[in-house]
């Protein structure tokens, strides 16, 4: 059964599950099953890799889809933005940094601009720049973000919104998770490691099963691995992912780690090459409790979407008393 809101409305989608636009995972192919599926796929523009973004633009092709960029890479390469307006997605999405020099391109070609925020001044800010959907993310999310929780920081958003549709992301991977959201006021979720642990999405086999075998005891969040990468986020921004040995050898000890960055990033270069994820970080998500499977992204959001369903029609677990 359907479930209809604001987001589902604005973006003309039958479900209001949104793929979250992960670095190189959310390629063309992914966006475009979950768009078949009645969700809304958004493509990881990332860190602006033009081949690769021009490539995956054309696989989508047929499906409506949106894009999603790190905005400071834009200004490093503001092309990207062209090639993704030139093709007519639906909507952009912006996360991290400055919307305001993008905001009149992305209006004038008739997409939607979706922001994403991890406080409620950023949500306000996104707001007075002409944001069409609010994505508020909580630091349970896999990947960058800062420290607010997502049920704390959903509600809050909601009410500084106005009439702005918000998703809900961070700790969303199944259908209890799209309840909660839209319980608290959201309009749908954006939902990215339950997505990346599915047979679509591009990444290795081994790191999808390391998300299934996790448990969000098992995460991290901190600055090690853009340490490794050489791509150290200004703060607050941390980045959440599976812990490793790598992890554990480095933990508290980051100052230390810039001191051997050179060789480290080699040796780190290396891992991700080889698939090694003892050292290479799987980036995910404290939801990988919920993941069990590596099914075909279009029945988790078929999965999402009844189960859903099915708590909001009534639930007979809870009793209330005159």
């Amino acid at each position: 059964m359907p479930i209809s809101t604001r987001l589902t409305e604005l973006l003309k989608i039958d479900h209001p599950i949104l793929l979250a636009p992960m670095d190189v995972v959310a390629d063309g192919r992914l966006a475009a099953t979950v768009s078949r599926a009645g969700g809304f796929g958004i493509i990881g523009g990332g860190y602006g890799d033009e081949p690769w973004l021009v490539r995956e633009l054309d696989a989508a092709s047929g499906a409506r889809v949106g894009v999603g960029f790190i905005t400071w890479s834009m200004a490093k390469n503001p092309r990207l933005l062209d090639i993704a307006l030139e093709r007519k997605p639906a909507a952009i999405m912006l996360s991290f940094g400055d919307v305001r020099p993008h905001v009149e391109k992305i209006k004038e070609a008739g997409a939607l601009m979706i922001c994403q925020i991890q406080t409620v001044e950023q949500a306000k800010d996104a707001v007075a720049n002409g944001a069409d959907v609010l994505v508020a993310q909580g630091a349970e999310a896999g990947g960058h973000g800062v420290a607010r929780g997502t049920f704390a920081l959903v509600p809050a958003v909601v009410d500084a919104a106005r009439d702005i549709p918000v998703a809900a992301a961070g700790g969303v991977a199944d259908g209890r998770g799209l309840a909660a959201a839209l319980m608290l006021g959201a309009d749908g979720v954006l939902v990215g490691t339950r997505f990346f642990a599915t047979q679509e999405a591009v990444g290795a086999k081994s790191a999808k099963e390391r998300i299934v075998a996790a448990s969000g005891d098992k995460t991290i969040r901190s600055i090690l691995f853009d340490i490794a990468r050489r791509n150290v986020w200004p703060a607050p921004y941390t980045g959440r992912v599976l812990r490793n040995e790598f992890s554990e050898r480095w933990r508290g000890r980051e100052a230390e780690l810039m001191q051997h960055q050179a060789a480290e990033a080699a040796r780190y270069e290396e891992a991700r090459g080889a698939g090694d994820f003892d050292t290479a970080a799987v980036i995910a998500g404290e939801a990988v409790d919920m993941i069990s499977d590596i099914p075909p992204a279009a029945e988790v959001v078929e999965r999402i979407a009844t189960e859903a369903a099915a708590l909001l029609a009534g639930s007979n677990r809870y009793r209330v008393s005159g």
